[in-house]
Parts: structure tokens; sequence; C-alpha cells
């Protein structure tokens, strides 16, 4: 496998136009389990609330114990929001949903 099919490039909803090469598997793990998560309405749910609920759904080989879980969720969630598969409430604290 050519080392950049295991790379995949993430965008930042709050930095229009910056993308960053991060793990495909990792990336794809996390996406799956908040996928699983993620309600399809408002109001979603939080990013404390996120991250708590995707642990039990991610693979103990890329995730042991949930380590790191906090980083990935925040980072899918930024790309998926930039690319307008996920909405950000407009409420305190923010919460995000699945788009229809």
């Amino acid at each position: 496998m050519d080392s950049r099919d295991d790379r995949i490039v993430i965008e930042n909803v709050n930095v229009p136009g910056s993308t960053t090469r991060v793990s495909r598997a990792m990336y794809e793990a996390m996406r799956q389990a908040m996928w699983k998560v993620l309600p399809a309405t408002a109001p979603g749910l939080t990013q404390s609330e996120i991250r708590d609920a995707v642990v039990p759904h991610l693979p103990q080989d890329l995730y042991p114990g949930g380590a790191k879980a906090g980083w990935w969720a925040k980072a899918v969630q930024l790309d998926l929001e930039a690319k307008g598969t996920l909405v950000r409430e407009p409420a305190k604290p923010l919460r995000w949903h699945r788009a229809s």
C-alpha cells in the first residue's frame, strides 16, 4: 500500500482553506462512531457528549481505552462541518447533529 493511501486530507470549518493530512484509519473509525451516536435532528450533542458517546464504538486497536478520542472527535467534527454533513446549532453550549 502506498503511504499516501493511509492518510486523508481534512478541513477545518473555523479556518477556511486550511487542510491537514491525518491517519485514514483513525479518521474513518471516528467518523463511523460519530455517525452511530449523532442524532439526525436538533438539538444534537455537545462536544463532551460526542466524545463520551463515541468511545464504546471505537476499535480498541486504534483507540485503546478511548485514548486520543477527544482530539479525533473534534478534528472529525470540524471536517464534517466544513463538508456540510454536520450541522452546528446556534446554541450555548454548542451542539451538533447530522445534516438532513
